[in-house]
């Protein structure tokens, strides 16, 4: 895989609402998604792969046959990565990994109410709020990619980190604000 950023796309937010009809097809009762990651924010350049949250309330209840008939593969990614510092245990950070067979997308089957779960929605709404960091992390991703484009595991080496120094920022503004999860997508 190489790491090409792009320019923000319009379309991005289509193409969730389409893959949305098939996940929630296969996904169990009382399930919910969200738009997550870079192309969920309005204007920041990202690799053209959509990030999707399916929150449920335990794994085993996600059939795996049934997202395979909505075209969404099985990866052998288990868990997020634990921030440093922290000391969660395995079910904080425990997922499942799908990814589709036909528009790139990564489905990300989470637990409701785990770190992992209201991590990426904290990042995505301090993000959509803040421009400066938001365009900041833009950057970061862009030389990433353009130093080093087929080097995946340097990558996200680099990112996860940062990511950790931006939500540090974003835990400290959900408590200003009030912040809490929003509804589904």
């Amino acid at each position: 895989m190489t790491i090409e950023i792009e320019q923000s796309r319009a379309s991005w937010a289509e193409d969730f609402t389409t893959l949305k009809s098939a996940i929630m097809r296969a996904a169990p009762a009382g399930a919910y998604l969200h738009h997550i990651g870079s192309t969920a924010i309005p204007g920041l350049p990202a690799k053209d792969i959509i990030d999707i949250q399916l929150t449920v309330e335990t794994l085993a209840e996600v059939s795996e046959s049934t997202l395979e008939r909505e075209g969404f593969e099985r990866r052998s990614i288990v868990a997020d990565h634990c921030p440093p510092g922290l000391d969660l245990s395995e079910g904080e950070l425990r997922k499942a990994l799908y990814r589709s067979k036909g528009r790139p997308a990564n489905l990300h089957v989470r637990e409701r109410g785990r770190f992992n779960q209201r991590y990426p929605l904290l990042c995505r709404d301090f993000l959509r709020a803040h421009p400066t960091a938001a365009n900041a992390y833009a950057l970061i991703k862009q030389r990433l990619a353009q130093r080093s484009p087929a080097d995946v595991d340097f990558y996200y080496d680099i990112k996860d980190p940062v990511f950790d120094i931006i939500m540090d920022g974003a835990n400290e503004w959900a408590k200003l604000i009030g912040w809490s999860e929003p509804p589904g997508d």
